[in-house]
C-alpha cells in the first residue's frame, strides 16, 4: 500500500533528527508516532485514512490531511511531502 510505504519512508527520514534531538519515532500497526519528552511531553500521530485515501497528521494541536500527489510520488499538502512536513513541524516544536 502506498500509505504503508509513505509512513516507512517518513520514519526513515526522521531517524537522524530523532537521534540528534532525543525523541522517538515508532511505526506500529500502521501508525507512525513521534514521541517527545522535551520541551514537554507530546506526541505527533500520523495515520492512514484509507476510505479517503489520505494520510492524516495530528501535531501541535492541528490536523493536516495529505493526499496522494502523483507529480511528487508522495502524500503531500500544498506541495510539501510527508517527510518534509514532519521535519518542519518537529523543528518548529523543538524551537530549532
Amino acid at each position: 500500500m502506498k500509505s504503508d510505504e509513505a509512513l516507512e519512508r517518513a520514519r526513515r527520514a526522521l531517524l537522524g533528527l530523532a537521534d540528534a534531538e532525543g525523541f522517538e519515532v515508532e511505526l506500529q500497526n500502521g501508525v507512525l508516532n513521534l514521541v517527545f519528552e522535551e520541551p514537554h511531553d507530546t506526541k505527533f500521530v500520523v495515520s492512514p485514512n484509507a476510505p479517503v485515501r489520505q494520510i492524516w497528521v495530528s501535531a501541535v494541536a492541528k490536523s493536516y490531511k495529505l493526499s496522494w500527489a502523483p507529480d511528487l510520488g508522495a502524500f503531500a499538502l500544498n506541495g510539501e511531502a510527508l517527510p518534509e512536513l514532519l521535519e518542519r513541524l518537529t523543528r518548529a516544536f523543538l524551537g530549532r
